[in-house]
């Protein structure tokens, strides 16, 4: 018997909906076979079957939210189907048993901190505890031993802070009205949270920068199409600058880095998210080693994640572990705008739509120029606008620049 786990997609995520199950109790599955779609606030997929079998048992009902690593099913490899598939004209399945309840969470304000759980506590665990008014014997360590970690205290506090308000009952539907209520689906409801989340944690400032994209363009139109013929995807802008922001991130870390507590944590990789647009709202599949990628090779995987977001295809570990993101708003005609920071990063890049411009050059002469303007979106607790500044100036230096080959 093999069991079936709620995965954890997206190293910030505590909890996923199950919003549909693709197989019934007594139903042959093969391994790898889409088994179940989940809902989060990072993706919105099919989850694949662990191990080929019957599916013995859905322990978790359509629309129930459980935590990570909760068993929603179990799948019986030496199992045959034929039995149970032949009695469902007969009677339907009985439902499935709920899934365990998530511990309650508290309603106005966490408790008053009450006596302290056996085992060892670090300094910052017992800070946090304070700061917050958490009482720990409320809390299961997941350290060794049962230790209760810092990351068990954030998580706690995710939990109070995310839990929405009851909605409203929506109005009785009156004829000829000129407005309809429906609710969010679970994935636009933990993006708003996870938005709301990374306002409050991290002061916002935005620097943009006027981007000089000329010699871009020219070498992207010399070499588009035969990319395009020989690999099957449009050559766009924003591999050129995702190398861009490679080459910066490398010469300014501390906007590849993360916060945590007092302490600052350097990520020696460069792991960079790119933002893709969904119909039910966004993702930000990651690009790992960003850094010893050629600008083919990145679009490349920008294309491959766009198109696997899109079609549901997404593994959990393509979702998490990014430590920069960008999102290109640009190719949809916008000219600027203040992206919110993707957490636990301090820094986003935002890159506009690429103009045709008429500039004064510095002989003051007129000259029609692509031009774009990017802006980074940073972690005031972290950097400072001197030190944003300089990194956009690196990354505008190399597109101005640009001297790589493409093929």
């Amino acid at each position: 018997m093999v069991d079936v786990v709620m995965p954890q997609m997206g190293e910030s995520i505590v909890e996923g909906t199950l919003t549909k199950w693709l197989k019934k109790p007594g139903q042959r599955v093969e391994r790898d076979e889409p088994l179940f779609e989940i809902s989060t606030d990072k993706v919105d997929t099919e989850i694949p079957a662990p191990a080929a079998g019957v599916l013995s048992a859905a322990l978790v009902e359509e629309g129930q939210t459980v935590a990570i690593n909760t068993v929603v099913a179990r799948i019986d490899e030496t199992g045959s189907a034929s039995a149970a598939e032949a009695a469902e004209p007969v009677a339907a399945p009985a439902p499935p048993p709920a899934a365990a309840p998530l511990p309650p969470q508290p309603e106005a304000a966490p408790p008053a901190p009450a006596e302290e759980p056996a085992g060892p506590l670090s300094p910052l665990v017992r800070r946090m505890a304070r700061e917050h008014n958490i009482d720990l014997s409320q809390l299961s360590g997941t350290g060794a031993g049962g230790r209760i970690t810092k990351q068990d205290v954030e998580a706690y506090l995710a939990q109070f802070q995310a839990a929405p308000a009851p909605p409203p009952a929506p109005p009785p539907s009156v004829p000829g009205a000129k407005s309809r209520i429906e609710p969010m689906s679970a994935m636009r409801v933990k993006i708003a949270e996870h938005m709301l989340l990374s306002q409050r944690v991290s002061p916002h400032v935005t620097t943009v920068h006027k981007v000089d994209m000329t010699r871009v363009a020219a070498i992207r139109a010399r070499h588009k199409e035969e990319v395009k013929a020989r690999y099957g995807h449009s050559l766009t802008f924003l591999p050129f600058v995702a190398r861009a922001a490679a080459e910066a991130l490398r010469a300014f870390p501390l906007a590849n880095a993360s916060v945590d507590g007092h302490n600052i944590v350097y990520h020696n990789e460069i792991h960079i998210g790119i933002a893709v647009a969904l119909e039910a709202g966004l993702i930000v599949p990651v690009i790992r080693n960003a850094d010893e990628k050629n600008v083919l090779g990145l679009q490349r995987a920008i294309a491959d994640l766009a198109a696997r977001a899109r079609a549901r295809q997404l593994k959990p570990d393509e979702v998490q572990g990014g430590t920069f993101s960008i999102t290109n708003f640009g190719s949809y005609g916008s000219l600027f705008g203040t992206p919110i920071i993707n957490q636990p990063q301090v820094a986003i890049l935002g890159v506009g739509t690429v103009e045709k411009t008429p500039v004064v050059t510095k002989d003051d002469a007129i000259a029609i120029r692509s031009i774009s303007l990017i802006g980074l979106t940073f972690d005031h607790r972290l950097l400072d606008g001197a030190y944003a500044d300089q990194f956009m100036t690196r990354l505008k230096t190399v597109l101005e620049n640009w001297s790589e080959e493409v093929l």
